[in-house]
């Protein structure tokens, strides 16, 4: 498996940004929403198993958690009080010892039915963030 990671200029010019061997963060929230997650896939391919359903089960949005909002490498003391408010948020801390400006550190995956609100959810997170 190889995955590549791409961005798109303002322009519309394309970058690689990433090469890397393994599934792409930005996938993990299938690990949530979908019937088979992508490392599931990547196992089931490699031991020449049959691929999974890859069902989607709910709409979901990815929340990164970067290093920015950690201080003394703890994750931000707010993550109580956002998940007992919210009951849609499936929280994933990757439980790196070192937190650093940009580093993913984790991420929430905020799922439901209407994309609308999940967007409006998703920036509420990030100004509590």
């Amino acid at each position: 498996m190889l995955t590549i990671e791409f961005f798109i200029t303002k322009s519309g010019q394309v970058l690689a940004n990433e090469i890397a061997p393994r599934p792409h963060n930005s996938g993990h929230h299938t690990i949530d929403a979908n019937f088979t997650s992508q490392f599931e896939q990547q196992v089931r391919s490699i031991c020449n198993l049959k691929l999974g359903e890859t069902t989607l089960l709910s709409n979901a949005i990815m929340l990164n958690l970067l290093g920015d909002n950690w201080q003394n490498n703890l994750p931000p003391s707010n993550l109580h009080d956002i998940l007992s408010h919210y009951s849609n948020i499936k929280l994933h801390l990757y439980e790196k010892l070192v937190a650093k400006e940009k580093r993913k550190m984790g991420h929430m995956t905020i799922m439901g039915n209407n994309i609308k609100e999940l967007l409006e959810q998703m920036q509420q997170l990030k100004n509590l963030l």
